[in-house]
């Protein structure tokens, strides 16, 4: 009897011992925002992916912070690129208490969500949006992680002016808060260095149609078309630019269309080879941790990046980082730590300005050779 006595006394020591141990566990939930599913699912699963490789990383590596052991979560949500229902994710998330959120990838729906966050207190990094207008607002834990549109557009604009020697180009943009913003600053850098705007035409980011576009464009002879928008409708007009003879005419773009999808989705058109694009940092190889990372990102997750995975990556780093220097995964306690962050990323050294912005920003041109996106600069 006595043996069972301390048989049973022994199991409850080890049951409360394993109960004390839980309570030790602290779960700290990360929430991502990109659209996983629609025309830019390529580019919301390959951000969702850098987040998951962040989360899985620091996972492994035993952190404590405030005194207890963590473990880290990723509650991933889909805004399918559209703002109603990017702002819907906002307040599942808000009233899923997360500790921080990586997102959104578009400027239209980031920047409504911004307000969300803002209200309910929770530090939001976009490693992808463009639009200048997200810093704008004042928000106090709003933060970017790459160079803005004001640096795309400009330096797409400067190329075309001072290295391509371009007199004539057109302007389409598809009425998202990214595609104007893009183009507009393409705009007036280009004018402003003596290239004649001959057309400025509008659609929208579900069309796959420009025939009567481009059509209208081509009787005003340019030497180049910038296209403010994303790769599901700048793939087909590159088609239709070859379809319409339009084959010695350029295509410039920002980081929307900048992507190894874009190859694909122009369907083997030649006009490929005429495009020059932008992104807001600096190219895999040159990179920090650039080459390194990719290959095990490429391990991973085979066949399934296209620009933004690494820059989702540093920002939950960054996040984290922020929660560890603070010891405190409370958003109120380490959000403004991440403004004094000086953090060695596989993107960039990285460091915010006093709005969010990112300090010292590369800007990448790339074109398309034999097919594949490769680095100008």
């Amino acid at each position: 009897m006595q043996a069972k006595l301390t048989a049973v006394m022994a199991a409850a020591t080890l049951l409360a011992a394993a109960g004390a141990s839980a309570q030790d566990v602290q779960t700290i939930r990360i929430g991502h925002v990109g659209p996983v599913s629609g025309a830019q699912a390529h580019y919301g699963k390959d951000n969702e992916n850098g987040a998951r490789m962040a989360i899985a990383e620091l996972n492994s590596q035993n952190l404590t912070i405030g005194g207890k052991k963590v473990k880290f979560e990723l509650v991933a949500e889909d805004d399918a690129a559209d703002p109603k229902q990017g702002t819907a994710a906002a307040q599942k998330l808000c009233d899923a208490k997360v500790n921080g959120v990586i997102g959104h990838l578009n400027s239209g729906t980031t920047i409504p969500a911004s307000k969300i966050y803002n209200d309910c207190g929770i530090p939001q990094i976009t490693p992808a949006s463009t639009n200048p207008t997200y810093t704008q607002a004042g928000y106090k834990m709003a933060f970017r992680l790459l160079a803005n549109d004001n640096a795309l557009g400009a330096g797409l604009a400067l190329h075309a002016a001072n290295n391509l020697k371009l007199k004539k180009i057109a302007i389409i943009d598809d009425r998202t808060a990214y595609g104007q913003g893009v183009a507009e600053v393409f705009k007036k850098t280009a004018q402003a260095r003596g290239i004649e705007i001959v057309d400025q035409q509008f659609t929208t980011d579900k069309a796959t149609d420009f025939m009567a576009i481009l059509t209208s464009i081509k009787s005003k002879a340019p030497d180049g078309v910038f296209y403010g928008g994303m790769d599901p409708q700048a793939g087909p007009m590159l088609r239709q630019m070859e379809q319409l003879g339009m084959s010695k005419v350029n295509l410039f773009g920002g980081d929307g269309i900048c992507t190894a999808k874009l190859a694909e989705l122009s369907g083997g058109a030649k006009t490929l080879g005429n495009v020059v694009c932008a992104e807001g940092g600096a190219s895999l190889g040159k990179m920090p941790g650039g080459k390194e990372w990719k290959a095990k990102y490429d391990a991973k997750y085979p066949g399934e990046y296209q620009v933004y995975a690494p820059y989702v990556y540093d920002a939950t780093m960054v996040l984290v980082e922020a929660m560890k220097r603070a010891d405190s995964a409370d958003p109120k306690v380490y959000g403004p730590k991440i403004h004094e962050t000086n953090y060695t990323g596989v993107t960039a050294q990285v460091a915010f300005e006093k709005d969010g912005e990112l300090k010292n920003p590369a800007m990448t041109l790339y074109v398309y050779k034999d097919g594949k996106k490769s680095p100008l600069n």
